[in-house]
């Protein structure tokens, strides 16, 4: 798993997923944002590249009991394997009627240095998970164990969370308003727009709070608007 420029991380760990949403929209990409992913508590960014779990609908005969039994079961093999400083997303189709992971599975994650979790599904014990220094990101919570209905079949796959394909090692952001996905070879093209994005807005927010138009402002049509914001620039030193 490739690991992200430092330079990168940091200027991903001081942008929005909006702001991202954004850059990667100026790139063409629209499908980026995931769906049903709220943060159980609110904290610093996640930034990590994605380590993945899929999900398919249980099946009665395979889903028992017993099958956890088995150090092959692919949810339990991809908490043990999934790489310090990785994000584990799981697919589980946009269903939260059972859980996708508990408090133990998440716990084993943060010990192996995960950077976050995160499924369109729901969790258990969420009270607990909430408390963990790991970000945690799911649709609701949800106490049925994970085998009511959902069978995993398979780690670090392509997969679909939240509605968006999601490939190991692309670089998944989260904040408190929700979760991104970024195309590993885009990341930092995507992080530097972002951060130069993050700087004009913040400009754009002080003039407002002061009392200016956004008209010519934002976006920057006004012909004195670039010498307004090159000048406010360097007197912050950014």
């Amino acid at each position: 798993m490739n690991a992200i420029k430092s330079g990168t991380r940091e200027r991903l760990m001081q942008v929005s997923t909006a702001t991202l949403c954004t850059a990667l929209f100026k790139l063409g990409l629209r499908n980026v944002f995931v769906q049903n992913a709220q943060r159980l508590t609110p904290g610093p960014n996640m930034v990590g590249p994605a380590y993945t779990l899929r999900y398919i609908p249980a099946r009665e005969d395979l889903d028992g009991l017993n099958s956890f039994e088995n150090p092959k079961n692919p949810q339990r093999q991809g908490v043990e394997e999934c790489p310090a400083g990785a994000v584990f997303v799981i697919d589980s189709r946009n269903d939260a009627t059972a859980a996708s992971a508990g408090c133990i599975l998440a716990t084993r994650l943060q010990q192996r240095g995960c950077n976050g979790i995160v499924t369109d599904g729901g969790f258990r014990d969420t009270p607990e998970i909430a408390q963990l220094s790991m970000p945690a990101y799911h649709n609701r919570p949800s106490a049925p164990t994970n085998l009511t209905k959902h069978h995993a079949v398979a780690i670090n796959d392509a997969i679909a969370c939240g509605g968006v394909p999601v490939f190991p090692g692309d670089i998944m952001v989260g904040d408190n308003e929700g979760v991104i996905c970024i195309p590993a070879h885009l990341v930092d093209t995507v992080a530097q727009e972002a951060m130069e994005m993050t700087i004009f807005e913040d400009f754009v927010l002080e003039m407002v709070e002061a009392g200016a138009s956004t008209f010519g402002l934002y976006p920057p049509t006004a012909p004195n608007t670039i010498e307004k914001f090159k000048k406010w620039r360097a007197e912050k030193g950014l």
